[in-house]
């Protein structure tokens, strides 16, 4: 039942893109509900297999790898929910659906999908500082999902070779702003969970390998901060930071599953 949950959820997040990949090629396209609608109904999937996941193992679903990339896509497409409306960034959604598609398929396909057994003694140090970060995890990567567009947008205005999806794209002022602000929610979610995790009592190379994250994301607010980069320059290590972020994933897991083990 729980991955009959999440093949919908990833066919829904599939289904999105396609619609809207095929609307900008006939260049009839036009913001719509049906997009919205179909990442919404791929959330509720999603929530629907995290909450029987969560309910079977008694703890946050963090367990291994697979959970690990699930817990993440469903963190982008809950923060897109939220920050897509709140900017009115409606193609931001046709950038999300594809990240989101290949993280799920990924899972599905390539990783074996083996349980933990359920905690017996509940940690809620473990449980805050897995799913704060991961949380915070997805926050960086809608930022770089905002930094490709603002690029995109970029180099458009940059060249003057204006394609169909230019007269689409939200304003590149308001994508500086989202991605800012999505860097600092992210950053601040990744604080708290490193707190956690000191309570949670890490050995020395798990608590280095997330400072190193967390002081990736702190350099590049800093240099902003403090104008030493421009928004592009922004918007480009904002896609490199989290690029190299999701190819250390690896190292949430297996913090939760030496914890959980």
């Amino acid at each position: 039942m729980d991955h009959a949950l999440l093949v919908a959820s990833t066919f829904c997040f599939l289904l999105g893109f396609a619609h809207t990949m095929f609307a900008l090629g006939t260049r009839r396209y036009r913001p719509s509900q049906f997009n919205f609608s179909v990442i919404l109904l791929g959330f509720v999937f999603q929530t629907a297999f995290l909450f029987l996941r969560g309910q079977k193992l008694g703890c946050c679903p963090l367990t291994n790898l697979f959970e690990v990339l699930i817990f993440l896509s469903w963190s982008i497409v809950l923060l897109y929910l939220l920050v897509g409306t709140a900017y009115r960034l409606s193609l931001l959604g046709a950038f999300t659906s594809p990240l989101v598609f290949v993280l799920q398929t990924f899972a599905l396909i390539a990783l074996g999908d083996l349980p933990s057994r359920p905690r017996t003694a509940p940690n809620p140090w473990l449980d805050l500082h897995a799913a704060t970060s991961v949380v915070a995890y997805g926050a960086f990567a809608l930022a770089g999902v905002a930094g490709v567009m603002y690029l995109v947008q970029e180099r458009q205005l940059k060249t003057r070779q204006i394609h169909s999806i230019f007269f689409h794209l939200p304003p590149i002022a308001n994508l500086a702003v989202a991605i800012h602000r999505l860097l600092l929610a992210g950053f601040a979610l990744l604080t708290l969970g490193l707190l956690a995790g000191f309570a949670v009592g890490f050995d020395w190379l798990q608590i280095a390998w997330g400072l190193s994250i967390w002081l990736i994301y702190a350099l590049i607010l800093q240099a902003e901060k403090w104008k030493r980069i421009s928004s592009r320059r922004v918007a480009q290590l904002a896609v490199i930071a989290f690029a190299l972020t999701l190819s250390t994933l690896w190292g949430v897991s297996l913090i939760a599953h030496a914890a959980h083990t």
